[in-house]
């Protein structure tokens, strides 16, 4: 079956439009997605958030001076469509050599723009450079997992039955890795993430969510099917009290992409990782 995105600009040669043009974005609807996890936008399981962070963003002021900042982009995981990355920066490049009054006038166009492809309301906020500096690079919390001696057999696609837990001992427990791989659906290519799982309920096998992640790793996905697939199998596997799962993936083309899908309410952390 071809993938939704196969119309998109992923994967084809495009031409570079440098000034302002909304028609670039292009949205991928979350619906056959959700489809293929038993879901629907009616039974979603979890809150959660998409969190794009840009770091190729400029625009110019009306006295022609560009002006450089990172773009952080909120886009909820409940709305109807995902924006396909490569159209994303399609987008942002169509930035570069626009005219805005101030970057007020800039957000409100932004918020706009990508609130339209994405079919609910996008939060943006535009940072200087100092400001991004100052918080430094961040470290996952909890438990790596990375070092444990696992020996590795799966690594085709996502293996839920490799997951253990023990009944007899509950726990509240933050465990992450930096391991996560998995392939874009249309191009091929790799994308490299750490993991993080936060829960209370039955103690999960540390050593069997290791060898669960790494079986995703010539999987082809996106980011955000891939930590939603990861959330539903631990879900259905611990039925914890509670349980957050979030990924922090490897920037492309200036952007990253980093979902959270927890059953609380939560501020996302969205501090850089090292290979961020």
């Amino acid at each position: 079956m071809q993938h939704p995105a196969e119309h998109s600009p992923l994967g084809k040669s495009s031409a570079y439009v440098a000034t302002y043009s909304p028609e670039q974005l292009f949205p991928i609807p979350r619906a056959p997605k959700w489809a293929e996890l038993g879901l629907s936008a009616a039974t979603l399981p979890y809150r959660g958030v998409d969190i794009w962070n840009c770091y190729e963003l400029s625009w110019l002021l009306p006295s022609g001076k560009p002006v450089v900042a990172i773009g952080e982009f909120a886009i909820p995981a409940d709305s109807p469509n995902i924006i396909e990355s490569k159209s994303f920066k399609l987008y942002l490049n169509s930035l570069n050599q626009s005219i805005f009054a101030s970057q007020e006038a800039l957000l409100e166009v932004m918020q706009r723009d990508l609130s339209a492809a994405a079919g609910k309301l996008v939060a943006v906020r535009l940072r200087g450079l100092d400001e991004v500096t100052a918080e430094g690079v961040a470290t996952l919390p909890g438990r790596c997992v990375d070092e444990l001696d696992v020996a590795i057999e799966h690594y085709d696609a996502p293996r839920p039955e490799l997951l253990r837990r023990d009944a007899s001992r509950q726990v509240e427990e933050c465990l992450h890795s930096h391991l996560l791989k998995s392939n874009c659906p249309v191009t091929g290519q790799p994308d490299w993430g750490s993991v993080v799982v936060d829960y209370s309920g039955p103690a999960l096998l540390p050593e069997s969510l290791l060898a669960y992640l790494v079986s995703f790793r010539q999987h082809a996905d996106f980011h955000e099917q891939c930590v939603e697939r990861i959330f539903l199998d631990l879900q259905r596997l611990l039925q914890p009290r509670r349980l957050t799962v979030y990924a922090r993936y490897v920037r492309r083309g200036g952007l990253d992409i980093n979902p959270y899908r927890s059953t609380e309410a939560f501020t996302p952390d969205n501090r850089r990782l090292v290979r961020q």
